[in-house]
């Protein structure tokens, strides 16, 4: 079922080559256009300064992913990403300490932002009908009419296609803003004659550093976990910055790990002796300790650009007919909430459900199309939108036009870690609960719905009590002086637990 001769992508990171997998089955050909000069081999590059910090692949990501291109997951685990329990796999001191080791119905795989792209990048080289042309960059678009008129975009001008230096013009039938946080794409609309896209922003002032280390060959008998997580202390007493922070042992393929210090307004360690002193600041000393023990192998990398914003493409009256904008393009979150990569592909499956219509239908890709596909995209946006400004709105440092009241940004950052300190450990300890928060977490489900759900809310109120008269079934938490304990809990009490133990696919 084609739509069209030429779609053309721009951008080709995560979201640019999850809209291609897509657009491959409705066009006779898909051009991905991306800046960089990409390497056989994975390595960082100017268009993704991310890459250098932890990335999530939440399972609705993972599951998109794997849907566009067949077989993705196993070929990320056969590439080195370690499928695992994180109740099980980390070491996680919240609120009262170290909480205990247990069982739980979500699985993550865990790899780097480079083995990520260099995974879907193979995929995508397997679809015969899409051609990638590295060192290509966008100059503008070719539009028909302007938002008066119910115009459209019909092509793209860029340097460096087919080895061209000039300018040229790229004709498209559909073309994707898959530019990330810097496309000029809205610009250069309201040249065109479009009304100027509204931005919604906040920017908290998170500021988060990390460097690569190699793990040790041998591991010390206390050292069980693959993961170690230390959230920041809701202690309001004086106490040392780095009790803010929020830390990260990441583990990767290869034998790696990635420690990330993070924070709301704090500086930030930058060289490397400041992030070996920072790490053993930390509130749990075991993660200095960690630490130590491995080895560096890059430098410090820090990252600022945290912010949130979002390009409201949805309230323009007629948006142009043959656009389609994805990705950090139209909504950048703050990657401390690891929810970038999987809302482009629940982008890229949402651009499929449209252009399957589309073809069905015999609508074409009008400007009804486009308006659809903004609109659906929106209330897709607006769960993920909503957690992700949850706790950046209670920084009285936080710029935008979404800042809280004054009274709000204070009940927020007071309550927000107990909050979310209760949260976990109800989910602990109640199965529906967990099975909510889980579907949350991987935006499977909005946090609307689940604080909205009677049987959520009640198992809150009810580990509410348990907590108050002390009678809750699992320990609130070990002290985080020490090392974190290995014991794994069911059914209420310990069981002796070894080291973790990497997942079957």
């Amino acid at each position: 079922m084609r739509l069209g001769e030429r779609a053309v992508v721009m951008g080709g990171s995560i979201a640019g080559m999850c809209a291609a997998g897509v657009l491959a089955a409705y066009f006779d050909e898909v051009l991905v256009l991306e800046r960089d000069v990409i390497g056989e081999q994975a390595e960082h590059r100017r268009g993704v300064p991310q890459s250098k910090h932890p990335h999530f692949l939440l399972n609705s990501g993972r599951r998109a992913m794997d849907q566009i291109f067949p077989g993705f997951e196993a070929a990320l685990i056969d590439a080195g990403a370690l499928h695992m329990m994180p109740s099980q796999a980390a070491a996680h001191c919240e609120g009262a300490g170290w909480i205990p080791r247990g069982e739980s119905t979500m699985t993550m795989v865990y790899a780097s932002r480079l083995l990520i792209e260099r995974t879907l990048r193979d995929k995508l080289a397997e679809v015969p009908n899409v051609r990638v042309i590295e060192g290509a960059s966008v100059a503008g678009l070719q539009t028909d009419g302007d938002g008066a008129t119910g115009g459209r975009v019909t092509g793209i001008w860029a340097t460096g296609v087919d080895g061209a230096r000039e300018k040229a013009l790229v004709p498209a039938d559909l073309v994707i803003d898959a530019l990330g946080r810097g496309s000029k794409v809205a610009d250069w609309l309201s040249k065109a004659g479009w009304p100027e896209v509204p931005i919604q922003s906040l920017d908290a002032g998170v500021t988060y550093t990390s460097r690569w280390y190699q793990m040790p060959t041998e591991l010390p008998a206390d050292w069980w976990w693959a993961q170690m997580s230390v959230m920041p202390t809701s202690d309001t007493t004086p106490h040392p910055i780095e009790h803010d922070f929020l830390c990260q042992i990441f583990p990767i393929e290869d034998g790696r790990v990635l420690v990330t210090l993070g924070s709301w307004g704090h500086p930030m360690p930058r060289t490397d002796a400041d992030f070996g002193a920072a790490v053993h600041r930390v509130r749990a000393p075991a993660f200095g300790r960690a630490v130590d023990l491995c080895t560096p192998i890059s430098e410090v990398f820090v990252t600022k650009s945290t912010g949130n914003r979002r390009r409201r493409y949805d309230d323009l009256d007629n948006p142009p007919a043959g656009l389609v904008v994805i990705g950090d393009a139209i909504c950048g979150f703050n990657p401390f909430y690891a929810q970038g990569m999987s809302s482009a592909g629940k982008s890229a499956l949402l651009l499929d459900t449209h252009l399957a219509a589309a073809g069905h239908d015999g609508t074409g890709l009008d400007g009804a199309f486009t308006a659809d596909f903004f609109a659906a995209q929106r209330v897709l946006l607006d769960d993920i939108w909503t957690l992700a400004l949850a706790r950046d709105q209670g920084y009285a440092n936080a710029e935008g036009t979404e800042i809280a009241p004054r009274w709000r940004q204070r009940l927020a950052y007071r309550a927000s870690w107990p909050i979310f300190n209760h949260i976990s450990a109800t989910t602990r300890e109640d199965k529906a609960v967990e099975k909510h928060f889980t579907a949350v977490f991987n935006l499977d489900e909005s946090v609307t719905d689940m604080v909205k759900s009677p049987r959520v809310l009640a198992g809150f109120a009810w580990y509410g009590v348990k907590r108050l008269v002390r009678r809750t079934t699992l320990p609130m938490g070990f002290d985080a002086q020490q090392n974190p304990p290995s014991d794994i809990w069911r059914d209420g009490q310990p069981q002796p637990g070894g080291r973790v133990q990497v997942l079957d696919r």
